[in-house]
């Protein structure tokens, strides 16, 4: 009996576990709304586009994409770069899409990493301060992708050749080189250099960075432009920020296929008893120098007293 009773109560709390298993793995009661946000955050992907922020700047700043595959990214993207848009509301606080109103694509392909798309006639009801932001917004954002290159533009089957408003011409393929947020710095239009440069910005808890593209007479090569840039105060009376320390020197640099070297003394590091750079500084740069020379990655070298260091950047979060 007492065995008997012994296996009773062995199998009765066996049962129990089995029960409370099942339980756990298996609820009767599911919060549908918590499953899909929970769902929908491990299969979120990040992608950069670029919004005009509060101080009339076409921005780069961060989203969250859904789509997968390169058609859905791209339609995702202008959803999301289109006013009023089912999207928009989603984007960060201060930021603000460019593109008309109820502007739809019409048709739209990709082959070899140009991309065509074709715009419903509402994409010409923009306004004459915003036309060419306009423009650059959908390049810049667009060109993040890996898949898209060069992008022309159609309006109901018309290509966009020139503004609408200020009937400034257009190239025929658009791509990086059209410049963003552009600033002449020249006194002739001989032997002008176009460069585009990357300092940060913040708006409350948003980190972002800004581009601006400088038309310029010089005869420096272009990596030096950058790097006197970002050391220097950026605009008067801007609040774009660079980080890089007023004494960091480049002292030497190799432009490679699609690579570029840079050699900096000490002042690089953000502490002088450490080895780090600061995240802003490597991005900054990178960037830049990404969007100047169309190159994948940037490797830095510091110079340190007490050992060199070395930092490889090929992507920006």
């Amino acid at each position: 009996m007492l065995k008997k009773g012994i296996i009773r109560r062995i199998t009765i709390s066996t049962l129990a576990l089995l029960i409370l298993l099942i339980t756990y793995l298996f609820p009767t009661k599911i919060d549908n709304n918590e499953f899909k946000q929970t769902l929908n955050y491990i299969e979120a992907k990040k992608s950069a586009i670029y919004l005009l922020d509060n101080e009339n700047y076409v921005s780069r700043v961060n989203v969250l994409m859904k789509s997968k595959n390169i058609e859905d990214k791209i339609k995702e993207i202008i959803e999301m770069l289109t006013i009023n848009s089912a999207t928009t509301t989603y984007l960060p606080t201060h930021f603000y899409a460019l593109i008309p109103q109820g502007t739809k694509i019409k048709n739209l392909t990709l082959d070899n990493g140009l991309l065509k798309l074709d715009f419903s006639k509402e994409f010409l009801a923009t306004t004459k301060e915003n036309e060419r932001k306009m423009v650059e917004s959908i390049v810049y954002s667009l060109t993040e992708l890996d898949s898209v290159s060069n992008i022309l533009i159609f309006v109901e089957g018309n290509q966009l050749l020139e503004l609408p408003y200020s009937k400034e011409k257009l190239p025929t393929i658009l791509n990086k080189d059209f410049g963003i947020n552009t600033l002449y710095e020249i006194d002739s239009l001989k032997d002008t250099k176009k460069t585009t440069i990357y300092y940060g910005s913040k708006i409350e808890d948003v980190f972002y960075y800004v581009p601006i593209t400088y038309i310029s007479n010089t005869k420096q090569e272009k990596v030096e432009i950058i790097i006197e840039k970002l050391k220097t105060s950026p605009l008067y009376e801007s609040k774009l920020i660079s980080y890089l320390n007023a004494n960091a020197e480049m002292t030497d640099y190799q432009i490679r296929e699609n690579e570029i070297k840079l050699s900096f003394n000490k002042y690089l590091l953000d502490d002088l008893n450490n080895s780090n750079v600061i995240e802003e500084v490597q991005y900054t740069i990178f960037l830049s120098l990404r969007d100047t020379y169309n190159i994948k990655s940037v490797e830095f070298d510091v110079q340190n007293e007490e050992k060199n260091i070395n930092l490889v950047i090929n992507s920006l979060e």
